[in-house]
């Protein structure tokens, strides 16, 4: 499935970061690849397919699509004090 961009699309940027949504229950985190592509990793209980993963390409365009079989930990993520 490709998704359609607007007439005017501009580029946004967004940082690395995991975002819960606690009304859906849904973990949205905001990854660069080591390639340089951005990828936004969905996980929950509500994605009744498993985790998915939907890479951009380095302009900002959607490039694929899948099952993410990771978890939910990115290497980024350190404990706190």
């Amino acid at each position: 499935m490709t998704m359609s961009l607007k007439p005017n699309a501009q580029l946004w940027t967004v940082l690395e970061q995991i975002v819960r949504d606690d009304a859906s229950g849904l973990i949205c985190q905001f990854e660069v690849a080591p390639d340089g592509s951005p990828r936004l990793r969905l996980f929950g209980e509500a994605l009744p397919f498993g985790n998915r993963e939907i890479v951009f390409s380095l302009d900002g365009k959607e490039a694929g699509a899948g099952t993410h079989t990771g978890l939910c930990r990115p290497a980024w993520l350190t404990a706190l004090d």
